[in-house]
């Protein structure tokens, strides 16, 4: 009888390492197919058509339009850049003074540390993951972070996240965010267009580009001024 248990005990361990390898399998495995094709699944935008569905209100959905990084006005870039993650091109994933700062903060304040995810944290959720504050959610963000640092390009990581990021409610990615607000593609969007853009990436379910509170108008200068005060490094976008 003790033996019987002790094989079934063995096979159970057998099957948990097995699926915990499989598990973690997943996440390389969809990072090096996003080298070279879009990923077709979402969760972050099947999640929103949950909660859309749930508060009773069906989400409209804003078909993507997917534009080359090449094709995204550079100066589009230097404000994301300026405002999101201006450590990005030079940091392994994690910006790691940043995070000492915060957690610095966060022990002197007796609060919760403030949020300093890096543009690839970002694309990370936005590509393979799904909005929330669970420490699990958080966890698979970094483990995504680091195999999109190993297996893509910076240039690759900023053209997923270019063309994933949120920008209102059922409109995903730049080429559908100047469509739906401006009827324009993104190398038309003027330098203001832009900016309005950019500053309502931190709530764009609740902000909006084309009618900006007082808050948005507020987003917009500290836009204007952080890129104001960090030149673009240009270069970095051909860089391999």
């Amino acid at each position: 009888m003790a033996s019987r248990k002790k094989i079934n005990f063995r096979r159970a361990a057998q099957i948990l390492l097995v699926a915990i390898v499989v598990i973690l399998l997943i996440p390389p495995a969809q990072v090096a197919l996003a080298i070279l094709w879009d990923p077709p699944i979402v969760p972050m935008r099947i999640q929103r058509k949950f909660e859309a569905w749930r508060k009773g209100k069906p989400m409209k959905g804003v078909p993507s339009r997917w534009v080359a990084l090449k094709d995204i006005p550079e100066g589009f870039i230097h404000l994301v850049w300026a405002s999101e993650d201006q450590q990005f091109f030079d940091h392994h994933g994690f910006d790691v003074p940043r995070i000492r700062e915060a957690i610095e903060e966060a022990r002197e304040g007796n609060g919760e540390p403030r949020g300093v995810s890096t543009i690839t944290m970002q694309c990370a959720r936005s590509v393979f993951l799904w909005q929330g504050r669970s420490y699990f959610r958080k966890a698979l963000e970094a483990y995504y972070t680091v195999w999109m640092e190993l297996l893509l390009s910076k240039q690759r990581i900023l053209e997923l996240y270019l063309n994933h990021i949120e920008f209102g409610p059922g409109i995903y990615g730049i080429g559908a965010a100047a469509r739906e607000y401006f009827d324009t593609t993104p190398d038309q969007l003027t330098r203001s267009q832009m900016v309005a853009l950019v500053a309502i990436l931190p709530n764009p379910l609740k902000w909006s580009p084309v009618r900006p509170n007082r808050t948005v108008l507020r987003k917009i200068r500290r836009v204007e001024r952080l890129s104001s005060r960090a030149p673009f490094p240009s270069r970095k976008l051909q860089e391999k």
